[in-house]
């Protein structure tokens, strides 16, 4: 009886952790095709208080797998608003994880998460250190008092935190008040007074000045030009692409993959058409670079890609189901040793995908599994309707009675968060569904959906997260090197 309530005790702690993973995945607390922000919101803030209440020591060490960087802010404020654990070992581990993860998020959500620390009034001793020492971290602090003006400026204030030089009275007794010594400084201070300055200024603080000086958009685009950064250029091919705008060239073998995917379906089809060349061999180089940070060596795959209407996502996260669809495509292409690709909605080319009709899976499945390969990655938001729950049924007898022994893996790609079930909604019990934001993920999805499937136990799992933890930390950025995100910026 005792033996029964432990095993059973541990399947629910790896359940509970599996599904918050997937979750810490998937989620970013935005608006869904079938859901709305509000429950996104409300779901995953739940899931990282119960997890941070029962699990403490794998809540921090989920920092470490992968997750995307809305739910990494969220780990550090929530570790960092309790307090530091009272063993000396935790403690150490916790603050080089808190430290680390800060460093490796994208600088506007890094210095986001320090502004909301005052907004939560989360002041103690650690979170002022953590403060500092990431200001402290900083390669240009100048750059960041000028581009993150507010967000910098609540930072310090709120942990009694000290600048040097000239950025104290920048911040806080304003641009007017003085000449600057500091390059940057005094070129915003002139910014405001005079246009040519303008472009010596990072993008997104010259925007709002030009606008106040007039200056005609197309002049100012084609003057701030050398400024531009690689992710900046490729929002502005993207809103280009769908207000037939003119804007500056990017360069496309440079882009990551998934946001690579995304401008390719902003396009119209007779652009993607016309530049198909270009575009399919930008994409083959994307996944390349993926594969060379994170190889992954498969067999004979076949992929499952949804590609129904749903797909084409929410208001705030436009086509990025269909996105990261494509995107799955190219990177297992580039990493199978075959590869079949199998669309809902059947395509002749894939740069010419759109996502149209109800989502029948069970077909291309089916088409798929008779193929014979060794893994099938279905690649869909899980709203199986034509008919529902075809694919269960499905997968459940296939399991049963043709491949009782595994020789197939079967693995759901899900880059949709289902609020009401606390995960990506899954596609029946004999399929492991994991979470994805990008596909640049799935390498390491791959690799977790062995737990999602449960046949790992949970002391595997806490091996996993244990040898993350080492992994990430030995390779954790030094002082004035950019991180991976700031190199794809």
């Amino acid at each position: 009886m005792a033996v029964a309530a432990e095993v059973r005790v541990e399947q629910v702690a790896r359940e509970d952790l599996v599904m918050f993973v997937n979750a810490c995945f998937s989620c970013t607390g935005q608006r869904e095709f079938y859901g709305d922000a509000r429950g996104q919101s409300v779901s995953i803030e739940f899931l990282h208080q119960y997890i941070l209440g029962n699990y403490r020591r794998l809540y921090r060490r989920t920092l470490a797998a992968g997750i995307n960087h809305f739910n990494q802010a969220q780990i550090i404020l929530n570790l960092l608003a309790i307090g530091s654990p009272v063993d000396v070992q935790e403690r150490r581990e916790e603050g080089a994880l808190i430290s680390a993860a800060l460093r490796r998020l994208p600088p506007q959500r890094a210095f986001r998460v320090l502004e909301s620390l005052r907004s939560r009034r989360i002041n103690n001793r650690r979170a002022r250190a953590i403060a500092r020492e990431y200001l402290s971290s900083r390669a240009d602090l100048a750059f960041d008092a000028v581009k993150y003006r507010a967000k910098l400026r609540a930072a310090v204030v709120h942990g009694h935190l000290k600048l040097e030089g000239e950025l104290g009275p920048f911040l806080f007794h304003g641009w007017k008040k003085r000449v600057y010594t500091q390059p940057l400084l005094e070129t915003f201070r002139k910014a405001h007074f005079a246009q040519e300055a303008l472009y010596e200024l990072p993008y997104t603080v010259a925007e709002g000045l030009a606008q106040k000086h007039g200056v005609p958009r197309d002049v100012f685009l084609q003057r701030i030009e050398p400024r531009l950064t690689q992710a900046e250029r490729l929002r502005l091919q993207e809103s280009a692409a769908r207000d037939g705008a003119e804007v500056p060239a990017v360069d496309l073998s440079r882009a990551p993959l998934t946001k690579l995917c995304l401008y390719v379906l902003a396009l119209k089809d007779e652009v993607r058409l016309e530049r198909r060349d270009e575009l399919h061999t930008a994409l083959e180089r994307a996944s390349a670079r993926v594969l060379a940070r994170a190889p992954a060596t498969l067999g004979r795959v076949a992929a499952v890609l949804d590609n129904s209407y749903s797909s084409s996502g929410s208001i705030q996260k436009r086509r990025r189901p269909l996105g990261v669809a494509l995107a799955s495509h190219y990177l297992l292409g580039a990493s199978a040793r075959e590869y079949r690709a199998f669309w809902t909605s059947p395509v002749d080319d894939p740069l010419r995908v759109v996502a149209r009709g109800q989502s029948d899976l069970a077909t291309p499945l089916l088409a798929a599994l008779e193929w014979g390969p060794d893994l099938v990655v279905i690649v869909s938001d899980g709203y199986d309707n034509d008919p529902p729950h075809a694919v269960a049924e499905l997968t459940r007898v296939f399991r049963e009675r043709l491949d009782p022994g595994r020789r197939t893996a079967l693995v759901h790609v899900n880059p949709v968060f289902d609020a009401d079930e606390y995960a990506p909604r899954s596609l029946g019990e004999a399929v492991a569904t994991v979470g994805v934001r990008d596909a640049e993920d799935v390498p390491t999805v791959l690799g977790f959906a062995r737990f999602a499937e449960g046949t790992a136990s949970l002391s595997e799992l806490e091996r996993y997260l244990a040898a993350r933890v080492a992994s990430w930390l030995d390779r954790e950025p030094r002082k004035g090197e950019p991180t991976r995100e700031e190199e794809e910026s």
